[in-house]
């Protein structure tokens, strides 16, 4: 009987507010090594709550070897100092540490937008991209990828930039159209707004739009205004994240 992984390989695990998904990956290509495995997230989305269903994607791998994970939230030497949309007790928490060994493995923790953005930079729309790019994400929440000169401004959270006096993801996220039931057009109007504010700060060249959203693209970015900035879709879709994590763990194999 074959496992599905590649035990010396790398891993990579995306921690969404909605859901877990990880598989190993072929670093050579940017692309799942097999096809991902996920688990709803658990709510409340305590710590150990989380780490329980991250084990529970590695060992469907029976993956041993280094393990990249994402975190919706500032991640700072391994260090989560925020969680919007996961319990508060990842505050100020040594999440890299505790991952470390819960999986008995190297592991590494960095903001989820800024993996998925690592991914199109390398092997997606971005990439040799100059100037300034942004990977947006569009889930539960909107995260943020900053690039300048294909350099990584890290844990930029601009889905908490101030848009008609509350976070700006509480209004243009793919989580608020379907709280909102809103029609593609209905929504687009919002993320229009959201990347008009978001074009006055940054002047970018690039707006990648990833997230789980982004295997609808057809339906949302047709509708969008011209503006300045190129406005595509991830080419990585919402394997990114996955992608991204990897990467940052296989500093852990060379």
């Amino acid at each position: 009987m074959t496992t599905p992984s590649v035990p010396s390989g790398v891993f990579g695990v995306d921690i969404g507010g909605s859901g877990i998904k990880g598989a190993p990956v072929d670093l050579d290509r940017g692309a799942l090594a097999e096809p991902r495995h996920k688990v709803l997230t658990p709510h409340p989305a305590s710590p150990e709550a989380v780490v329980a269903a991250v084990r529970e994607v590695v060992e469907h791998f029976e993956h041993r070897g280094p393990v990249g994970l994402t975190f919706p939230g500032v991640v700072v030497d391994g260090h989560t100092r925020t969680a919007a949309n996961v319990d508060q007790g990842w505050l100020g928490l040594d999440a890299e540490g505790l991952f470390r060994e819960a999986l008995d493995s190297p592991a590494v923790l960095l903001n989820d937008a800024d993996a998925a953005g690592l991914a199109e930079a390398a092997h997606g729309a971005g990439r040799d991209q100059g100037g300034v790019m942004l990977v947006l994400t569009f889930g539960t929440g909107i995260g943020s990828a900053l690039f300048v000169d294909g350099a990584l401004v890290p844990n930029t959270e601009l889905g908490h930039l101030e848009l008609r006096g509350k976070d700006a993801e509480r209004r243009a996220s793919a989580g608020a159209r379907e709280r909102h039931q809103l029609t593609w057009a209905e929504w687009a109007v919002r993320v229009d707004e959201y990347l008009d504010l978001v074009e006055r700060l940054f002047s970018p060249q690039l707006v990648i739009i990833g997230g789980g959203v982004s295997r609808k693209h057809e339906k949302f970015l047709p509708l969008l205004k011209e503006r300045s900035a190129r406005v595509v879709p991830a080419e990585l879709r919402n394997d990114a994240g996955i992608v991204g994590a990897a990467m940052a763990a296989a500093k852990y194999s060379r």
